[in-house]
C-alpha cells in the first residue's frame, strides 16, 4: 500500500516540502540542469514525488520569444513521478502581476502566464495584452515608460530614446496627439 504524506524534509536541511509547493527538480536533460515543478503528492515510504512540470520558454516548440522574461516558466499538462531526492529546494511561481510588484527578485522567484499542452506541443492560453507600437506582450525585464496623455505604455527604443534618457523624464508624451492639454 502506498503511504502518501503531507510533507518531506530535504535531507541535511530545514527545508520542508509540502503538497502544493513549487520546487526545483534536478533534471536528467543535459541542456537543463534544473526545472521547476509543483508537488502533487509525496510518497516518502517509496521516496517518490508526483509533480506537475513547468517549462522554460526555450523548452517549448515555440521557443523563447523577445517578450519572455528571464524568470518566466510555463505551466503544463506534463505530470511525472520522480525520486524525492531529485528535489533541490523550494521556489515561488507567481502571476506576472504579482511578480512585477516584487521590490527585489530572488533566485527562486519565477512567474507564469501561459500554459503548455505537451501532447499538442502548443501554448494553450496565449492571448495576453500587448503594449507599445511594437505590439509586444509585457516583458518585466524590459523598461517601459507610460504616456502622460493616453496612459499607454511604450519601450523607449520604439520611440527613438535610450532607456537611461527615458528614466530621467518627468513627463512623457508618446506623440503630438497626446498634447500637454490631454496629459493628466
Amino acid at each position: 500500500m502506498v503511504q502518501n504524506v503531507n510533507s518531506y524534509t530535504i535531507n541535511g536541511t530545514n527545508i520542508i516540502i509540502k503538497v502544493g509547493d513549487y520546487v526545483r527538480i534536478r533534471s536528467h536533460d543535459p541542456k537543463t540542469s534544473v526545472y521547476v515543478a509543483r508537488v502533487q503528492s509525496l510518497d516518502v515510504e517509496h521516496q517518490m514525488v508526483r509533480i506537475q512540470r513547468y517549462y522554460f520558454p526555450e523548452e517549448t516548440k515555440q521557443g523563447r520569444k523577445r517578450f519572455h522574461g528571464t524568470k518566466e516558466v510555463i505551466s503544463s499538462n506534463h505530470y511525472d513521478v520522480q525520486s524525492i531526492h531529485a528535489i533541490q529546494g523550494k521556489c515561488v511561481v507567481r502571476s506576472l502581476e504579482n511578480y512585477m510588484t516584487l521590490k527585489c527578485v530572488g533566485v527562486d522567484d519565477y512567474f507564469c502566464r501561459f500554459e503548455y499542452d505537451c501532447v499538442e506541443k502548443c501554448i494553450v492560453n496565449d492571448s495576453v495584452a500587448v503594449y507599445c507600437d511594437c505590439q509586444m506582450p509585457c516583458n518585466p525585464d524590459l523598461f517601459m515608460v507610460q504616456c502622460n496623455g493616453c496612459e499607454c505604455w511604450f519601450h523607449p527604443s520604439c520611440k527613438g530614446m535610450k532607456d537611461k534618457d527615458a528614466k530621467r523624464l518627468t513627463k512623457f508624451l508618446c506623440s503630438k496627439k497626446c498634447s500637454d492639454d490631454d496629459a493628466k
